[in-house]
Parts: structure tokens; sequence; C-alpha cells
């Protein structure tokens, strides 16, 4: 993967902000923040339907199909662009996702979230992405490591949901509706399957081996497996 130089980061991200700005004088403000998002709610919010494709330290997902937020923004925290203009750029990239990249890497979901919804989830990104558990800019030669959810639920389909799948998977049990993976619906995986992929991934899909507890992995693959196309 090319990489971006702080430099260009950081003007990326103005250049974001700046466009954003210029909407809202246009009279466009779907893709503009106002300051109202609830961040508690954001976070929740993330790690069920972003989780699975970003890390962000602070949410505890590890997900590897988008960038890594934490990266994505260190540079700008330490060139001093304020949260305010973080926040404008994800607002931004929630109402205007790259649903069709050029490259050969899955888009990202349009109307994932709309309205309050991608206030909360934009207001918590901009909070905490690129930032350690002291509010300083992250060091990206030692990153911290995402640290798991708590809580030992062993409900399968509870799991499938705080976990991020239906943002990736359609499951009409679960009621999700993501693309950006298989339809389980379609696909119908066996038991054995979804323990597998659940644990060790493939292709764009993350490895829950180390976020979820075996328990935890067999009781969601069993979920999908009992369920999926019914």
């Amino acid at each position: 993967m090319k990489r971006v130089r702080p430099l260009q980061t950081a003007a990326v991200v103005a250049l974001a902000t700046v466009s954003a700005l210029g909407l809202v004088a246009c009279g466009d403000t779907v893709g503009y923040s106002d300051g109202s998002g609830d961040r508690l709610r954001g976070k929740e919010l993330f790690v069920q339907g972003c989780g699975s494709c970003h890390t962000l330290a602070d949410a505890g997902t590890t997900g590897e199909i988008g960038p890594n937020l934490d990266f994505a923004f260190v540079q700008s925290r330490i060139d001093g662009l304020g949260e305010s203009s973080i926040l404008q750029v994800v607002r931004g990239q929630i109402a205007y996702p790259v649903v069709d990249p050029s490259t050969d890497a899955p888009g990202m979901p349009a109307n994932i979230f709309e309205g309050q919804e991608a206030e909360d989830v934009a207001s918590y990104v901009a909070s905490v992405a690129g930032l350690d558990a002291n509010g300083e800019p992250i060091d990206p030669a030692n990153p911290p490591k995402p640290t798991p959810p708590e809580g030992g639920d062993t409900d399968g389909k509870s799991i499938f949901a705080s976990a991020g799948c239906g943002g990736c998977h359609t499951l009409a049990a679960a009621g999700s509706g993501g693309t950006v993976g298989p339809n389980l619906d379609e696909a119908k995986p066996s038991l054995e399957l979804a323990v597998e992929r659940v644990t060790n991934g493939q292709g764009g899909m993350p490895s829950f081996k180390g976020q979820l507890s075996d328990e935890q992995i067999q009781a969601v693959a069993t979920f999908v497996a009992d369920n999926a196309g019914k």
C-alpha cells in the first residue's frame, strides 16, 4: 500500500474540511456536522456498524477492510488540526462514502448511518481517533492495542450485532443489510465454516480470535448457521 506522507495527510484533511464548509455555504448540510452528536451512543453505533471494517483503539475494534482510523488522523492531530475539523471530515465521509473504489477493495456502504446517528458516530470518532488513553497523539511506531469489549455475552444474536457483523453482512434473522461481505441468507454457511471464518477471517473479513472468546465464537457461528436463509 502506498504510504501518504504526513503533510499530504494533513492537507487532505484540511481540504475535506474546506469542502464541507463550502457545501454548507451552498445550502447542502447533509455532510456537515452541527456538533450535536452523542459520543457515548456514537461509540455503540461505531462498534456495531463500523468496527468490522475499521481499527479504532478506543472502540476496541481491529477491522482491516477500511482505513485504520487512528493512523488516518494522528498526523492531523500532531499538525494541530482540531477536533472540529476532523469531525467535519468524518461526517462528510459518512454522508458521501466511496462506494465503488477504483481498487479491488470493498467500498464503504452508502447510508450506513443517517441523521442523528451519523452525527453521533462522527462526534465519537472525531473525539478519539489518533489519540491515546491520555488524550495525546499516538506514536505511529508504537500504536496502542485495541482493547476487546468487556463482557461475556454468549447470545449469538447479540454478539452478531455488537461485533459489527451486520455492517458487512445481510442476515434477515439479525435485521441486518450489510453489503460489504457475503449475503449470509444466500450463502447459508455450515456451523463448521462459520466457526472457521469468525475465528480466522478470510480476505477482507478480520479474525475475531482474541476479541471474542471460544464460547462467543461458537455462539455467533451457531446463530448464523441455524438462521441463515430462514
